[in-house]
Protein backbone atom coordinates (compact mmCIF):
# COMPACT_ATOMS: atom_id res chain seq x y z
CA UNK A 1 0.00 0.00 0.00
CA UNK A 2 1.08 2.68 -1.21
CA UNK A 3 2.04 5.74 1.91
CA UNK A 4 -0.42 8.76 2.15
CA UNK A 5 -0.03 11.62 0.35
CA UNK A 6 0.60 14.57 3.33
CA UNK A 7 -2.10 16.96 3.75
CA UNK A 8 -1.33 20.64 2.45
CA UNK A 9 -0.95 23.72 5.37
CA UNK A 10 -1.34 25.89 2.85
CA UNK A 11 -4.89 28.12 3.54
CA UNK A 12 -6.93 28.38 0.75
CA UNK A 13 -6.85 32.79 -0.31
CA UNK A 14 -11.13 32.48 0.61
CA UNK A 15 -10.21 31.11 3.86
CA UNK A 16 -6.99 33.54 4.90
CA UNK A 17 -7.29 34.69 8.36
CA UNK A 18 -7.10 38.51 8.10
CA UNK A 19 -7.10 41.71 10.95
CA UNK A 20 -10.74 42.08 11.49
CA UNK A 21 -10.59 45.72 12.39
CA UNK A 22 -8.41 48.51 12.37
CA UNK A 23 -7.37 48.05 16.34
CA UNK A 24 -6.68 44.93 15.68
CA UNK A 25 -4.03 45.45 13.33
CA UNK A 26 -2.84 48.46 15.58
CA UNK A 27 -2.32 46.31 18.00
CA UNK A 28 -0.65 43.08 15.84
CA UNK A 29 2.47 45.51 14.98
CA UNK A 30 2.68 47.37 18.13
CA UNK A 31 3.07 43.82 20.22
CA UNK A 32 5.04 42.31 17.28
CA UNK A 33 7.45 45.88 17.18
CA UNK A 34 7.97 45.46 20.69
CA UNK A 35 9.29 42.05 20.26
CA UNK A 36 11.87 42.81 18.29
CA UNK A 37 15.26 42.90 20.06
CA UNK A 38 18.09 41.29 17.95
CA UNK A 39 16.09 40.02 15.05
CA UNK A 40 12.96 41.72 13.73
CA UNK A 41 12.51 38.99 10.93
CA UNK A 42 12.80 36.12 13.07
CA UNK A 43 9.40 37.85 15.16
CA UNK A 44 7.65 39.05 11.78
CA UNK A 45 7.71 35.76 10.10
CA UNK A 46 6.57 34.19 13.41
CA UNK A 47 3.89 36.42 14.24
CA UNK A 48 2.43 36.97 10.61
CA UNK A 49 3.19 33.45 9.05
CA UNK A 50 3.04 30.98 12.16
CA UNK A 51 0.58 31.93 14.75
CA UNK A 52 -1.63 35.05 12.86
CA UNK A 53 -1.88 32.95 9.30
CA UNK A 54 -2.32 36.32 7.43
CA UNK A 55 0.59 35.54 5.13
CA UNK A 56 1.58 31.91 3.80
CA UNK A 57 5.20 30.94 3.65
CA UNK A 58 5.71 32.32 -0.15
CA UNK A 59 3.80 35.29 0.43
CA UNK A 60 6.22 36.12 3.43
CA UNK A 61 9.21 35.91 1.19
CA UNK A 62 7.44 37.73 -2.06
CA UNK A 63 6.77 40.47 -0.07
CA UNK A 64 9.81 40.67 2.11
CA UNK A 65 11.87 40.75 -0.96
CA UNK A 66 10.13 43.68 -1.87
CA UNK A 67 10.22 45.17 1.24
CA UNK A 68 13.87 44.97 1.08
CA UNK A 69 14.51 47.07 -2.55
CA UNK A 70 12.07 49.50 -0.77
CA UNK A 71 13.65 52.27 0.61
CA UNK A 72 13.42 52.71 4.44
CA UNK A 73 13.35 49.75 6.82
CA UNK A 74 11.93 46.07 5.32
CA UNK A 75 9.84 45.97 8.63
CA UNK A 76 7.70 49.13 8.12
CA UNK A 77 7.68 48.65 4.79
CA UNK A 78 6.07 45.14 5.00
CA UNK A 79 3.44 46.35 7.38
CA UNK A 80 2.62 49.37 5.60
CA UNK A 81 2.59 46.96 2.55
CA UNK A 82 0.12 44.24 4.84
CA UNK A 83 -1.87 47.43 6.42
CA UNK A 84 -2.47 48.46 2.48
CA UNK A 85 -3.86 44.97 1.22
CA UNK A 86 -6.54 45.01 3.99
CA UNK A 87 -7.94 48.29 4.94
CA UNK A 88 -6.25 50.88 2.07
CA UNK A 89 -4.65 53.92 3.17
CA UNK A 90 -5.93 53.85 6.67
CA UNK A 91 -4.50 50.47 6.95
CA UNK A 92 -1.16 51.51 6.05
CA UNK A 93 -1.00 54.43 8.29
CA UNK A 94 -2.31 52.41 11.94
CA UNK A 95 0.45 49.47 10.68
CA UNK A 96 3.05 52.27 10.63
CA UNK A 97 1.42 53.81 13.91
CA UNK A 98 1.68 50.31 15.63
CA UNK A 99 5.51 49.65 13.96
CA UNK A 100 6.88 53.03 15.34
CA UNK A 101 4.46 54.48 18.25
CA UNK A 102 5.46 52.56 21.53
CA UNK A 103 8.71 51.46 20.50
CA UNK A 104 9.91 54.76 19.94
CA UNK A 105 8.80 55.23 23.38
CA UNK A 106 10.77 52.47 24.75
CA UNK A 107 13.58 53.48 22.50
CA UNK A 108 14.04 57.04 24.05
CA UNK A 109 13.66 55.46 27.38
CA UNK A 110 16.64 52.86 27.05
CA UNK A 111 18.68 56.15 25.48
CA UNK A 112 18.25 57.91 28.39
CA UNK A 113 19.16 54.98 30.69
CA UNK A 114 22.40 53.79 28.62
CA UNK A 115 23.53 57.09 28.75
CA UNK A 116 24.11 56.66 32.22
CA UNK A 117 25.76 53.31 31.85
CA UNK A 118 27.15 53.15 28.50
CA UNK A 119 30.42 52.85 30.15
CA UNK A 120 30.15 50.03 31.74
CA UNK A 121 32.23 47.26 30.55
CA UNK A 122 29.64 44.61 31.57
CA UNK A 123 27.00 46.59 29.78
CA UNK A 124 29.08 46.73 26.75
CA UNK A 125 29.62 42.96 26.96
CA UNK A 126 25.55 42.53 27.43
CA UNK A 127 25.24 44.25 24.06
CA UNK A 128 28.22 42.34 22.10
CA UNK A 129 26.38 39.13 23.41
CA UNK A 130 22.92 40.10 21.81
CA UNK A 131 24.89 40.65 18.12
CA UNK A 132 25.21 36.60 18.29
CA UNK A 133 21.37 36.06 19.18
CA UNK A 134 20.10 38.27 16.56
CA UNK A 135 22.96 36.15 14.08
CA UNK A 136 20.70 33.08 15.02
CA UNK A 137 17.70 34.35 14.78
CA UNK A 138 17.95 35.18 11.61
CA UNK A 139 19.80 31.98 10.62
CA UNK A 140 16.61 30.12 12.26
CA UNK A 141 14.20 32.25 10.04
CA UNK A 142 15.96 31.35 6.81
CA UNK A 143 15.84 27.60 7.39
CA UNK A 144 12.47 27.83 8.61
CA UNK A 145 11.25 29.83 5.13
CA UNK A 146 13.36 26.95 2.86
CA UNK A 147 10.28 25.36 2.47
CA UNK A 148 8.63 28.58 0.19
CA UNK A 149 11.80 27.87 -2.32
CA UNK A 150 10.05 24.52 -3.79
CA UNK A 151 7.64 26.51 -5.02
CA UNK A 152 9.23 29.06 -6.65
CA UNK A 153 9.93 28.93 -10.45
CA UNK A 154 13.55 28.90 -10.46
CA UNK A 155 13.58 25.44 -8.92
CA UNK A 156 15.95 24.69 -5.92
CA UNK A 157 19.17 24.71 -7.68
CA UNK A 158 19.31 28.26 -9.46
CA UNK A 159 17.56 29.54 -5.91
CA UNK A 160 20.45 28.16 -3.63
CA UNK A 161 22.95 29.53 -6.84
CA UNK A 162 21.19 33.21 -6.32
CA UNK A 163 21.47 32.57 -2.66
CA UNK A 164 25.28 31.41 -2.59
CA UNK A 165 26.11 34.37 -5.01
CA UNK A 166 24.33 36.89 -2.89
CA UNK A 167 25.94 35.47 0.64
CA UNK A 168 29.40 35.81 -1.17
CA UNK A 169 29.00 39.64 -2.97
CA UNK A 170 27.69 40.77 0.91
CA UNK A 171 29.38 38.91 3.29
CA UNK A 172 33.50 38.09 1.76
CA UNK A 173 32.86 40.74 -1.30
CA UNK A 174 31.95 43.32 1.16
CA UNK A 175 29.86 44.83 -2.03
CA UNK A 176 27.25 47.74 -1.11
CA UNK A 177 23.64 46.19 -0.74
CA UNK A 178 22.12 48.00 -3.27
CA UNK A 179 24.42 46.37 -5.83
CA UNK A 180 23.69 43.19 -4.66
CA UNK A 181 19.83 43.74 -4.81
CA UNK A 182 20.02 45.66 -8.52
CA UNK A 183 22.71 43.04 -9.99
CA UNK A 184 21.82 39.68 -8.48
CA UNK A 185 18.17 40.32 -7.39
CA UNK A 186 17.72 42.21 -11.06
CA UNK A 187 19.02 39.17 -12.90
CA UNK A 188 16.86 36.95 -10.18
CA UNK A 189 14.05 38.88 -11.35
CA UNK A 190 14.06 38.65 -15.06
CA UNK A 191 15.18 35.02 -14.78
CA UNK A 192 12.08 34.28 -13.25
CA UNK A 193 9.55 36.25 -15.34
CA UNK A 194 11.46 34.43 -18.24
CA UNK A 195 10.61 31.10 -16.89
CA UNK A 196 6.82 31.72 -15.74
CA UNK A 197 6.29 33.30 -19.52
CA UNK A 198 7.98 29.62 -21.07
CA UNK A 199 5.65 27.79 -18.30
CA UNK A 200 2.13 30.09 -19.01
CA UNK A 201 1.99 31.12 -15.43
Amino acid sequence: MSPMPEASIETPPEQQPRPQSLTELFLAFTFLALQGFGGVLAVVQRELVEKKRWMTREDFVENWAVAQIMPGPNVINLAIMLGDRYFGLRGSVVALAGMVVFPLLGVLCLALVYAQYADNVRVAGALRGMGAVAAGLITATGLKLLGAVRKNPLGIPLCTAVGVAAFVGIALLRWPLAWVLLGIGGLACVMTYRKMGKTGT
